[in-house]
């Protein structure tokens, strides 16, 4: 009897395996959606040990004559105990349940570096049949890894898989993989490369977006630079927009230059014509194609320094726009990028596509000029690049003084960039769709001002914000309005703390010996009073 009362004092202890493993193998099955083996195998044991209890608890009368079990003070707390146990256990699996089944992640560093764009977000989320990243390396990244699970939260049809070459050459040769570390995405029967990872170049985000958007859609705009006037070379070089261009070209855009008084008008394909920088003014027939071009729903962008005609003043006339011909003047910062005051520094931005989520960044604009706008019926215009009140127009910047003249100057804010529309006259006929995909017709023409080239050229292009107001302005003139317009990358701002030699040593005296210090004296005495 005594043998009997110890073991149970013990085994008695054993019943809480058993409502733990039954929920245990409940959770496990409905997350894994699979009941055998691991499932049903713990729900078996967790009834075993539940009936094993309760036929002990039915024999522990004999170590108790004269009192049933559960009539007794302890079987009714220790069964009160138990509804209770069970109700929080199935609480926990509920939750856990429900949590695995609807994951949510809170990004809580400074810039969200650890969550991709809202552009890559939405445009995840789109595909509507399975697309897959192939990355031919049998080494993973954390750092990779953990963005392509940010896409893959995204959208169940999005997928990854990394692959040893020399373990499937059949996979390798399909996709022509040639160095270790290319990454392709697979969408349908389309195949494009991605880029080429490292351990000096990780996956971008930029890159697999823009990838993506490549791969699922199948519009190609062009883009005409217009030629012939001294413009904004295509070709890497001095006085290039040549970044620019490859830009474009991997946001699935096409780049051709434009000698329009060859052609006599604009090619039915363009989706946008870029002035870049004309130093000559066009010839009249030009002007008249330009005109003939928007009037049919076309879109062009137009960038002009000080001290150039090229010729349109007659065209932008029509839209309300007036270029004026003095140097922009930026008195509260004098050194931008090494330009002085004649950088102008632009936090200010209209409400519009183009600028809407600029927030108070930068962007600057060497040797800019401003626009004037005169409201004109039917035109539809937005303010982009607005400067602050420490510029103003200088029109006589030889002067080594710079002073603004209230005679002669106009003081700012003043206006950089501006984005106008027009609807299409009626009966006016629109252009062909420039790609198969673009089925729904134009129904107005479009007009991008922006007075100055130099914020686009090769040594500034990737300064800022300045690629971003040249590719959204592309992305608006060719109407691709709900399309992704650019991601900027996320960088971890540097919040270290710079202190001194003698700082350290201080703080280091103060955590080792005097916090410590004043808890051995405080303990003192408080014990002296309490003795």
């Amino acid at each position: 009897m005594k043998n009997i009362t110890k073991n149970w004092k013990y085994l008695k202890h054993l019943f809480w395996g058993g409502p733990i493993l039954i929920v245990m193998g409940l959770s496990a099955g409905a997350i894994a959606d699979s009941w055998i083996p691991i499932p049903l195998g713990m729900i078996a044991a967790g009834i075993v040990i539940i009936m094993a209890w309760a036929i002990l608890q039915s024999s522990d009368d004999v170590t108790s004559p004269g009192q049933q079990f559960w009539g007794r003070r302890s079987a009714q707390a220790g069964t009160n105990a138990l509804f209770a146990t069970l109700a929080v256990v199935a609480i926990l699996a509920l939750i856990n349940f429900v949590a695995a089944r609807n994951a949510a992640r809170v990004d809580l560093t400074e810039n969200q570096v650890l969550t991709i764009a809202p552009q890559s977000q939405q445009l995840v989320r789109n595909f509507n049949i399975p697309v897959k990243v192939w990355i031919f390396n049998p080494n993973q990244n954390s750092q990779d890894v953990e963005l392509l699970e940010n896409y893959r939260r995204q959208n169940s049809k999005f997928s990854f898989e990394y692959v040893d070459p020399n373990a499937k050459p059949n996979l390798t040769q399909k996709f022509g993989v040639t160095e270790l570390g290319q990454v392709y995405l697979e969408y349908g029967a389309r195949r494009k490369f991605v880029q080429l990872v490292s351990e000096v170049e990780r996956l971008s985000e930029i890159k697999l977006t823009n990838a993506l958007q490549q791969i699922k859609s199948d519009r190609s705009d062009k883009v005409y630079f217009l030629q012939g006037h001294g413009e904004l070379s295509l070709q890497p070089g001095q006085e290039a927009i040549s970044l620019a261009v490859q830009s474009l070209d991997e946001k699935n855009y096409k780049s051709e230059p434009l000698n329009l008084a060859e052609r006599g008008q604009v090619p039915t394909d363009a989706s946008v014509v870029v002035i870049a920088r004309p130093k000559q003014a066009l010839f009249a027939a030009e002007v008249n194609a330009l005109r003939d071009y928007l009037r049919r729903g076309g879109s062009v962008l137009l960038m002009v320094d000080p001290n150039t005609n090229p010729g349109l003043d007659s065209l932008l006339k029509e839209w309300g726009v007036k270029l004026d011909n003095r140097l922009v003047i930026n008195a509260s910062s004098r050194q931008v990028q090494g330009f002085g005051p004649a950088a102008a520094l632009v936090t200010e931005y209209g409400e519009h596509p183009i600028t809407k989520d600029f927030a108070n960044r930068y962007s600057f604009y060497p040797y800019a000029r401003a626009i004037e706008l005169v409201p004109t019926v039917g035109v539809d215009a937005t303010p982009l690049l607005l400067t602050n009140d420490q510029t103003w127009a200088e029109s006589n910047p030889e002067n080594p003084e710079l002073k603004l003249d209230q005679n002669t100057d106009i003081k700012g804010p003043l206006t950089l960039g501006i984005a106008l529309s027009r609807k299409l006259e009626f009966g006016q006929p629109s252009p062909p769709s420039p790609s198969p995909s673009s089925d729904k017709p134009k129904t107005e023409s479009r007009l991008v001002v922006i007075g100055n080239s130099s914020f686009a050229t090769d040594g500034l292009f990737g300064q800022q914000l300045n690629g971003d107001v040249f590719l959204n302005s592309v992305g608006w003139l060719s109407q691709r309005d709900n399309q992704t317009l650019s991601i900027r990358p996320k960088q971890a701002n540097n919040r270290r703390i710079n202190i001194t030699p003698q700082q350290f040593s201080v703080l280091a005296l103060i955590a080792v010996a005097l916090v410590p210090l004043i808890g051995f004296v405080g303990g003192g005495i408080l014990w002296w009073k309490r003795r």
